[in-house]
């Protein structure tokens, strides 16, 4: 019964390499637990955040696809035919009933399997990997639309060919598990190893720590070929101590920063539609406080990130060190890498029929 801890993943830097491991493509979506008994299914988000009321469509999908009694691990992901569109899908957390059913029709998710945790009366957590892997390729019936089951390969050199080739269609990079292991809650028994990369950006601004003893998150821009800044997203994730002393380092760039600002007109913005202004809510914030402090556009940052999408850094960057050798009119898109989006129908029969 629920909650159910999903197992979660230790960062790496490189594949690793073992005969009893097995390895699966990490997918850029909402991590779901599938809870079914007779006619209840219900949708678990890692953090225990119920997912029914957002994804009407899968309740019926999954009904169709699941035996009567089973809880099942995987991930919501919206497919499109240029990837994985995680952008769209934070999209459908909307808190009207009648715009989820509207998203719920014009932008479908779908759901990918890749662990079950219980069949009938039978507890499988305790089951090594391979033996939960072998009953849910048994149980799932992927007939229906958008119900997969995700891959699995025990060859590194597969694994890395899936890391390279499928990086552009949105997947977040590949995971790592061992065939003999148990499901541990809330622990980090796998690994994950996830693109990274450096952008040198604009520091535009800062947002207070929620302690408000030191700084947050560093607001970071890049220009584009007209030479408007724009917002793509932020560097966090400090130590107490660097939080600290980023409030001296940034403090000669405060005064009289917002006179000049391109971004002045944002200062007092609390939820601007699209979210891409510093001051905007986001549907994950639940009314928290994101105002921001204006910095005069001097600064720049070598920043480490994963992927972009969107124009945007996809889950945030982190800094590396600032640059003082680089001007900020020399930070423009134009430095990030981009590849291309590899092809999905091999997975997505919803790619095929769009």
């Amino acid at each position: 019964m629920p909650p159910v801890r999903p197992m979660l993943a230790a960062l790496v830097r490189e594949l690793p390499r073992a005969p009893e491991l097995r390895y699966e493509p990490k997918w850029d979506g909402f991590r779901c637990v599938v809870f079914r008994d007779g006619d209840e299914l219900e949708l678990g988000s890692r953090n225990d955040r119920p997912l029914t009321r957002y994804f009407p469509e899968l309740v019926g999908l999954l009904a169709d696809a699941l035996p009567k009694r089973c809880v099942v691990d995987g991930e919501i992901v919206l497919v499109t035919d240029e990837g994985l569109d995680f952008d769209a899908l934070q999209n459908r957390l909307h808190p009207a009933a009648s715009r989820v059913r509207k998203l719920a029709e014009e932008t479908p998710a779908s759901f990918v399997a890749f662990d079950l945790l219980a069949l009938d009366d039978r507890d499988l957590t305790a089951e090594p990997f391979d033996e939960r892997r072998r009953l849910l390729e048994q149980i799932l019936d992927t007939a229906p639309a958008r119900v997969h089951l995700t891959p699995i390969t025990s060859d590194p050199e597969v694994a890395l060919d899936w890391f390279n080739r499928f990086e552009g269609a949105g997947f977040d990079g590949v995971m790592a598990k061992a065939g003999r292991k148990p499901y541990e809650q809330d622990r980090r028994s796998m690994w994950k190893v996830k693109h990274e990369r450096t952008a040198d950006c604009v520091v535009a601004g800062f947002r207070w720590h929620k302690d408000g003893q030191g700084i947050g998150s560093l607001l970071l821009g890049l220009y584009d070929d007209e030479g408007t800044l724009h917002h793509v997203g932020v560097a966090s994730s400090f130590a107490a101590k660097r939080r600290k002393e980023l409030v001296e380092e940034l403090a000669p760039l405060r005064e009289g920063a917002l006179r000049e600002h391109p971004w002045r007109d944002w200062a007092q913005a609390t939820g601007e539609e699209g979210g891409r202004m510093p001051g905007g809510l986001s549907r994950w914030s639940a009314g928290k406080d994101l105002s921001w402090e204006p910095l005069r556009i001097e600064l720049v940052a070598e920043v480490r990130y994963e992927h972009v999408q969107a124009g945007r850094l996809r889950h945030g960057g982190r800094l590396v060190r600032f640059r003082p050798d680089r001007r900020p009119e020399s930070c423009t898109y134009a430095q990030l890498e981009e590849v291309p989006p590899a092809e999905l129908e091999a997975f997505f029969d919803e790619v095929r029929a769009g």
